[in-house]
């Protein structure tokens, strides 16, 4: 190189970078021609890290802080380019800026319903979605595995990839947890546990540190949430079938009426047909009780039960083995004992 050439060359003497925007996960000092000047200052700000690449390796990486570049901060650096003691010449090397701040509110969710093991129920079908947050922690894994040479690295870029990590090990988070799949369904905190679980060595193998991870919603298949429903109403009346063939009634007294305020007629359309329903709602839990807690009559003797009251109490019956509450075994015992009942 001339005199001149030298003296027309630009040297760095401060490298730093001031973020312009959220989201940027890594940056590349734009170098151009430049060449670092010897003794130059490296500025890292807080929730920054520093790596230096010299022809294709990874020399070194600063944290926060300012570091004056010399063999004494440049070791490795001085190792591979063969430099003497007094690192008296300008070098270039490239420069790579990464964020270490959380990336908030990123969204992850089940686009379609996916099937998981659970020790109740076998296997249930799901959907779930919320938000986790994440920070590079690693920046020479970070930069070797994902970012690379590109000049600019957003989270954006990344969302692909880590929701399909969520949705690959959501399974693996259920069954490693042990918590049966209701119980995960009603504590939401317990669910995004076992994910974090899961997933935190997930995101480790790319560099990055998994900070946080919440479960926002929860959807119970429609068969499941019936079920449920059902278990939730037997617990409101524990074992008063009385009770529960109210509690019935009283959830299907506003469709009979909507029914008949649609023009579809029947009993309950005014208040003479909604009182006739309470009764009824009153006579068929009271035949129900009847059959299932009343003796046997002795032969030739009659029990008081018409027939149609023992028809309806049969209905209510296998209503309810088909909800799953009663089972075949207790649904064919009672209708055996009301069978023999009809006088």
């Amino acid at each position: 190189m001339g005199l001149m050439d030298f003296i027309k060359k630009q040297f760095i003497d401060i490298i730093q970078w001031t973020e312009d925007s959220d989201g940027t996960l890594a940056w590349r000092y734009p170098m151009a021609d430049l060449e670092i000047q010897n003794g130059a200052q490296l500025v890292v700000r807080e929730s920054q890290l520093a790596l230096f690449v010299n022809e294709g390796k990874v020399a070194d990486v600063f944290g926060p802080g300012t570091h004056r570049l010399t063999t004494q901060t440049l070791p490795v650096l001085t190792y591979l380019k063969n430099w003497d003691k007094l690192f008296e010449s300008p070098f270039k090397s490239d420069v790579y800026f990464f964020s270490t701040r959380q990336q908030l509110n990123q969204k992850w969710g089940t686009p379609q319903p996916i099937t998981v093991r659970d020790k109740d129920f076998g296997a249930v079908r799901l959907r779930a979605f919320g938000n986790y947050s994440f920070r590079v922690a690693d920046a020479k894994l970070f930069h070797t595995e994902i970012s690379g040479t590109r000049e600019r690295y957003e989270a954006a870029d990344l969302d692909g990839q880590l929701r399909g990590l969520v949705l690959q090990n959501i399974s693996n988070a259920i069954a490693s947890s042990g918590i049966a799949f209701l119980d995960l369904a009603s504590n939401q905190l317990a669910f995004a546990q076992a994910l974090n679980t899961q997933l935190a060595p997930e995101f480790a193998r790319i560099g990055l540190k998994l900070e946080g991870m919440t479960v926002q919603n929860l959807s119970l298949p429609e068969d499941l949430q019936k079920i449920l429903d059902q278990k939730i109403g037997m617990g409101m009346v524990g074992n008063d079938m009385t009770k529960f063939m109210q509690y019935q009634t009283a959830q299907a007294i506003p469709k009979f009426a909507e029914s008949a305020g649609s023009g579809g007629g029947g009993i309950a359309g005014d208040a003479m047909g909604l009182g006739a329903g309470v009764a009824l709602g009153q006579v068929l839990a009271q035949n129900l009780a009847a059959g299932l807690h009343a003796p046997l009559a002795a032969p030739g003797q009659a029990v008081g039960m018409k027939a149609e009251d023992i028809m309806a109490t049969l209905e209510k019956l296998g209503d309810l083995k088909a909800k799953g509450i009663l089972t075949q075994e207790e649904f064919d015992t009672k209708k055996a004992e009301l069978l023999k009942k009809l006088v």
